[in-house]
């Protein structure tokens, strides 16, 4: 079976026009009430509230969406040990992650069986969300693309063990961290992930590496599903499609912030400066022309709710 025959997210796209994922898992927790004000951010809610998790999956497949990404952004072995966990304990709520988004996502999907089944991708976030120091939105890590394949092997196999339909290896700020996933999936034969950076402008990874540049070293890698980018501005969206779709023919994903601007020293959020005249304001207004870009799958990140996903899906409803 080839790469692309076994790509969940083709797959899906020959039922819809495009693929609806869904929006912020932290956002939501906070809005029920979580303090994610620490190091692990929502990851830490696995061991302490895994049905408020499960509850925001829910939420958001009965909204609409096709696809949920994982509450292991942050949860790594190292990560989870430093809190004071054992590493059995780390490992078992790594895999918790995938079991609540499908428990959410069966539940809803036996209620509704006439849609696509919809997927679960079990979320890889960079090392720089381990760091919890801001370095996802910028990269320059102080580990070498060997170092970053130690750092993400027993987490990406554990998430592929617990069952999760495709890895989201999302907001990566480097092309030499997504050339480390990419050389994982090679070392699990059928297993398959989207790739999608943060970037700091239109054609620029975080880093600095062209978008483009990124697209056309990972297109022809075994096991890479899509390619797109996350965690970014609105106005950078249609530009950053554009530039990925020159390189190559996967699925593009994208699933930007609602259009506030992150301070990743402060940790908090603000307003979003008006310098990007024309740009959409929110999911619904951006996807036309993200999907004449050439999107395959759109979505939203931090600081969007339900609310935009269904509001999302209810557009997508009207072009069939």
């Amino acid at each position: 079976m080839s790469a692309r025959s076994n790509n969940p997210i083709t797959t899906l796209l020959q039922d819809v026009p495009f693929m609806v994922i869904d929006g912020a898992l932290a956002t939501e927790l906070e809005a029920l009430g979580c303090d994610l004000n620490d190091s692990l951010w929502s990851a830490r809610l696995l061991r302490e509230a895994p049905e408020k998790i499960r509850q925001v999956h829910r939420a958001y497949f009965e909204a609409g969406a096709d696809c949920a990404i994982t509450a292991s952004y942050q949860a790594t072995i190292p990560g989870f040990m430093r809190a004071g966990l054992s590493e059995q304990e780390a490992r078992s709520l790594i895999t918790r992650s995938v079991t609540l988004a499908c428990e959410a996502r069966d539940a809803v999907w036996q209620a509704d069986s006439g849609r696509p089944k919809p997927l679960v991708a079990a979320s890889v976030g960079p090392y720089g969300a381990y760091l919890a120091d801001g370095s996802e939105y910028r990269g320059g890590y102080d580990l070498d693309r060997a170092g970053l394949v130690d750092f993400h092997r027993e987490r990406l196999a554990l998430l592929l063990e617990a069952g999760a339909d495709l890895l989201a290896a999302e907001t990566l700020p480097s092309l030499d961290e997504a050339l480390a996933i990419a050389d994982l999936l090679a070392e699990h034969p059928g297993a398959q992930a989207w790739i999608t950076f943060s970037a700091k402008d239109g054609a620029h990874v975080s880093d600095g590496t062209p978008i483009a540049e990124c697209a056309r070293a990972l297109a022809g890698r075994p096991g890479v599903a899509a390619i797109g980018v996350n965690c970014t501005a609105l106005a950078h969206i249609a530009p950053l499609i554009e530039a990925i779709r020159g390189e190559c023919d996967l699925p593009v994903l994208v699933y930007p912030n609602s259009g506030e601007q992150y301070d990743p020293v402060t940790k908090t959020w603000h307003p979003a400066a008006c310098d990007h005249q024309g740009a959409p304001s929110g999911l619904v207004q951006g996807a036309p022309g993200w999907l004449a870009a050439g999107a395959s799958g759109i979505g939203g990140c931090c600081r969007t709710t339900p609310e935009d996903i269904r509001a999302l899906a209810a557009w997508r409803q009207s072009l069939t």
